[in-house]
């Protein structure tokens, strides 16, 4: 992918907040939005979810994960001309023991001040999601597939 190809995916990811998350359920596909943020080291994207929720419960079952990221409709664009990327991974969870915990919380808080509170919640835990390949579309007519170690090393340009 070309320097320019990569600046577009580098910003795309980084002013957006929110993803659709697939998960598996029962071996079928569900959807659900998060907000994310980004590793510090580039590892990938960092989730903060309730064990309440259907998607977690899916992430504990199958780790196996999707993540879209998608332009802003608006601004005279087609939906089809709209940036997106479509980020398989692996969801793992980090328990608030684990070393990374406090670099994850850290990133996430980062992004989303507001939601300090709910780390005092007994249900709610970090997800690291690790790109395994993702499927990147500049506009119409604009797609190329990444590897995992391409969108990390994407991620850990600042």
């Amino acid at each position: 992918m070309n320097a320019e190809l990569s600046e577009q995916l580098s910003r795309l990811v980084r002013a957006r907040t929110t993803a659709a998350l697939g998960t598996l359920r029962a071996g079928a596909p569900f959807v659900s939005m998060v907000p994310y943020a980004i590793a510090p080291d580039g590892a990938g994207f960092v989730v903060h979810v309730s064990e309440l929720s259907a998607h977690t419960k899916d992430m504990l079952s199958d780790a196996r994960v999707s993540l879209l990221v998608a332009e802003a409709e608006g601004g005279g664009k087609t939906p089809l001309g709209l940036m997106r990327v479509s980020v398989q991974g692996l969801a793992r969870r980090i328990p608030s023991v684990a070393p990374e915990h406090a670099v994850l919380k850290a990133a996430y808080l980062a992004r989303f001040p507001d939601a300090e509170p709910m780390f005092g919640f007994a249900d709610f835990s970090i997800f690291l999601i690790r790109p395994e390949s993702a499927r990147f579309v500049a506009g119409f007519g604009q797609a190329r597939s990444l590897s995992g170690e391409s969108i990390i090393r994407l991620l850990q340009q600042t």
